[in-house]
């Protein structure tokens, strides 16, 4: 405090009276007010002391005219990281909302490149790629708490700050089921992009068959322990087909064994698998899979 140029002096109370310590220093320079804030317990005992003195005891308020900022904030913001991978999911989508959640179902997912900062979002935005939790993370907030504040599921930042090719358990909460290296995936996989942004709070109520979404992410979870593209082309499709049944359009082929709407579906990104190398010349965008430390 002694630091900042407009103050001239900084005093530590050391007299024993709880609610004036400083009396004797006070008596002593004999300022011109003594500012308290509205809920000082201690107004009499220093009006007093002001009028010993011909001080002015004024009262402020406690509210600011500015958002304050707490210390966890900005402790939040020195150690936010500067990138961050996106995901794809690829079963068991809305399962992570704590109202939709199913004992005993799972949630199918991965963490992909290129990744994003701040300065650097390659990714078109709303898209169902998890692009608003990792900007939360970005920004050096609890990612976690702001999604599931905005009423959506907890399956972004979760995979992103996990990375890899996770299982993670139906709840109110992200719970890891198991986790392997997604190598297996590299050249595989695309994101082609439908021309529309969606907003997955306003989709979030519509009606969906929730039984066949458990079924996809259970065979997701067997192709993840086993490793096996062609289980997980499964899941996938049979995710999708459980968008189609919502009213999603058609997605066009490109010689896939799999495709889906990326997160809530009915625009943004889809996900393509391949059994092959991903073929060159689509109007799409190529993804890896990610595994690594995060922050990295």
């Amino acid at each position: 405090l002694s630091a900042l140029e407009p103050v001239d002096e900084v005093i530590v109370g050391s007299d024993p009276d709880p609610a004036l310590n400083f009396r004797t220093e006070f008596s002593r320079i004999k300022p011109a007010i003594l500012a308290v804030t509205q809920d000082d317990q201690y107004e009499d005992v220093k009006r007093t002391l002001c009028a010993e003195v011909g001080a002015s005891y004024v009262s402020l308020p406690k509210s600011l005219g500015y958002e304050p900022v707490s210390t966890t904030e900005i402790r939040n913001k020195v150690s936010a990281v500067t990138e961050a991978p996106l995901r794809v999911d690829f079963a068991g989508g809305w399962l992570d909302v704590p109202r939709f959640s199913r004992e005993g179902a799972y949630i199918v997912n991965c963490s992909i490149t290129p990744k994003v900062s701040l300065s650097n979002w390659p990714y078109e935005q709303r898209s169902g790629v998890g692009g608003s939790g990792a900007w939360a993370l970005l920004q050096g907030k609890d990612a976690v708490s702001a999604e599931l504040g905005n009423l959506v599921g907890w399956q972004d930042p979760a995979v992103i700050m996990e990375t890899g090719l996770c299982v993670w358990r139906s709840g109110p909460k992200p719970i890891l089921d198991l986790k392997v290296n997604p190598d297996f995936l590299q050249g595989k996989m695309a994101l082609f992009w439908t021309g529309v942004q969606h907003e997955t709070r306003e989709l979030a109520n519509m009606e969906r068959d929730y039984d066949l979404l458990v079924k996809g992410a259970a065979i997701g979870r067997r192709a993840v322990l086993s490793q096996d593209l062609n289980l997980l082309a499964e899941a996938v499709n049979l995710t999708h087909e459980v968008q189609l049944k919502e009213g999603m359009d058609p997605l066009p082929s490109f010689g896939e064994v799999a495709k889906k709407y990326c997160g809530s579906g009915h625009g943004g990104y889809a996900v393509y698998l391949f059994d092959h190398q991903r073929p060159e010349g689509t109007n799409w965008m190529a993804i890896e899979p990610y595994l690594g430390q995060f922050p990295s």
